[in-house]
């Protein structure tokens, strides 16, 4: 687990903003965003993979967006259809590395030759061969191969006008509308080269709408999202799904740091904004060396406690509090200790 933090603070030590500033007051409120492993997420002992693409066949093509929206307006706009996309297929897979690694806990190698060969039963793609996965990781150094073993995409659109009654007017008048949807099916594999083993197989459906109206029909289609499009950010979309699956995710929260109380405290409030915890830390213990009041000295405590906290350091986090509760009792101490119990539990079970 203190690795797993250790990454986190090395990529973007955990955040937090300083949301009030007003003058003569005792603490701030900072916004902080706490990590929540998926019950999904890989194995500590992968922390690199290979992002790969086995879907990509004769049926996929990568129409220009022009080409691919005159397809749909020969139809009127009226249309269903299959469409084999490289670009949102491909999509899928760079937005799928971007947010893995930016969930800090995996780092990424998406290779130049991504889309590979690939043997297809009645239904899917068969699985990688063992020898494959072995050889990837190897060359790119990485603990395990994440591929895109199926991918497809069914476009519907549907186009109309309608009148309706226009009140301003006291008449009727037409409107345009317009509608797309885009059903997706995914399936992603994570093989395993140490184990032999597909340690995730994941298959995700959804269907993406997008609608929009206008007075006209040239006013409805130079707003509304062309197909190329919106066949990208389906890809966005399914990168997403997959990767709140097996990756951390940040959920906000919020946490309160004495500014007030001698000058070492105040003095610390800037470095702590800036995330310097250990030149804030030095000033506040400081304070702890040197202070005779409760009051200042259970208030350095609790910034302390609140450092560690931020800095992945639980058991400390909840030590300092403790200490901080036992000098003063604070209705904020007892609150904040009720938090970090929660933490405590939350990670002893994430790291089952």
């Amino acid at each position: 687990m203190t690795q797993f933090f250790n990454k986190i603070r090395n990529y973007t030590t955990i955040i937090f903003v300083i949301a009030i500033s007003v003058s003569c007051i005792t603490t701030k409120t900072l916004t902080i965003e706490i990590p929540q492993q998926s019950k999904n997420e890989l194995p500590q002992s992968i922390q690199s993979l290979t992002l790969v693409n086995r879907t990509v066949d004769s049926s996929f093509s990568n129409l220009d967006t022009d080409s691919l929206q005159k397809l749909f307006y020969l139809q009127n706009f009226n249309y269903d259809t299959i469409i084999n996309d490289i670009q949102a297929s491909d999509t899928t897979l760079k937005a799928l590395g971007e947010l893995l690694f930016e969930s800090g806990r995996y780092d990424f190698v998406i290779p130049e030759n991504r889309f590979l060969e690939f043997n297809r039963n009645l239904f899917l793609n068969e699985e990688m061969p063992w020898n494959e996965v072995k050889e990837i990781c190897d060359i790119y150094n990485t603990d395990a191969v994440l591929s895109l073993d199926y991918f497809r995409t069914l476009v519907s659109t549907d186009y109309r006008k309608e009148s309706f009654y226009d009140a301003g007017r006291d008449g009727f008048a037409w409107a345009s509308f317009a509608e797309m949807k885009i059903s997706y099916e995914a399936l992603f594999r994570v093989y395993d080269p140490v184990q032999e083993k597909v340690i995730i197989r994941e298959f995700i459906r959804d269907t993406v709408i997008w609608e929009d109206v206008a007075g006209t029909t040239s006013e409805l289609f130079e707003q509304f999202t062309p197909v190329k499009t919106a066949l990208s950010e389906v890809g966005i979309a399914i990168a997403l799904d997959f990767s709140d699956k097996i990756s951390t995710t940040w959920h906000r929260s919020y946490r309160k740091l004495f500014v007030s109380g001698d000058e070492n405290i105040k003095n610390a409030a800037p470095f702590a904004e800036n995330n310097e915890w250990e030149t804030a830390m030095a000033l506040w213990k400081e304070t702890l060396e040197n202070t005779s009041s409760k009051t200042v000295k259970s208030r350095a405590e609790f910034n302390i406690a609140v450092a560690y906290e931020l800095q992945g350091e639980i058991d400390e986090a909840i030590a300092w509090a403790l200490k901080s509760y036992e000098t003063m009792y604070r209705q904020i101490t007892y609150d904040y200790l009720e938090i970090l119990k929660r933490r405590k539990y939350t990670l002893k079970r994430q790291s089952r």
